[in-house]
């Protein structure tokens, strides 16, 4: 079994922690829990025939106190970068960590996902917003941890693109 490392990068409470429980044991918690460091999870998934192995590093939020540090990234085969769905000022999070990414790893497979898609009445984002970071990425999408819609196929786009890498 090959194994991948995804980094979940993202500003502050935009639901990384949310997304990776979602994934792995298929729960959510309204609960806000602040990820302190990196919390790691598993889980296993088939792309393209092959089983991989993806170790999920959920990073603490990137904000005007902690910025992510690159011994962080070393190593990772790709990564998810979340935004906020009701929080415009997400989305500069966003493009400063995917240039901070790119800087430190070069070009690997990334997602973009607009998380709280479940508050879409809230939103402040909408896809023509991040449309240049997006051109960039292997997939684009609206999710929601707490329903769920959209986070299995946010996760399998990553590992095909990964196989395919």
């Amino acid at each position: 079994m090959v194994q991948k490392k995804i980094c979940m990068l993202g500003g502050f409470a935009v639901g990384k922690t949310s997304l990776v429980r979602r994934f792995v044991s298929g729960i959510f918690s309204e609960k806000y829990l602040t990820t302190v460091g990196v919390k790691i999870d598993q889980r296993t998934v088939t792309a393209k025939g092959k089983e991989l192995l993806l170790v999920l590093w959920d990073l603490y939020g990137d904000d005007d106190y902690q910025k992510v540090r690159a011994s962080y990234l070393q190593g990772s085969s790709g990564y998810i970068l979340v935004i906020d769905g009701t929080r415009k000022e997400t989305i500069d999070v966003a493009i400063r960590l995917h240039e901070f990414t790119t800087a430190t790893l070069g070009p690997i497979p990334f997602v973009l996902l607009l998380n709280k898609y479940d508050l879409e009445d809230e939103w402040a984002v909408d896809l023509p917003m991040v449309s240049d970071l997006g051109q960039k990425a292997c997939l684009v999408s609206t999710v929601s941890a707490k329903t769920g819609e959209g986070v299995e196929a946010a996760f399998a786009a990553l590992a095909e693109a990964m196989t395919s890498s």
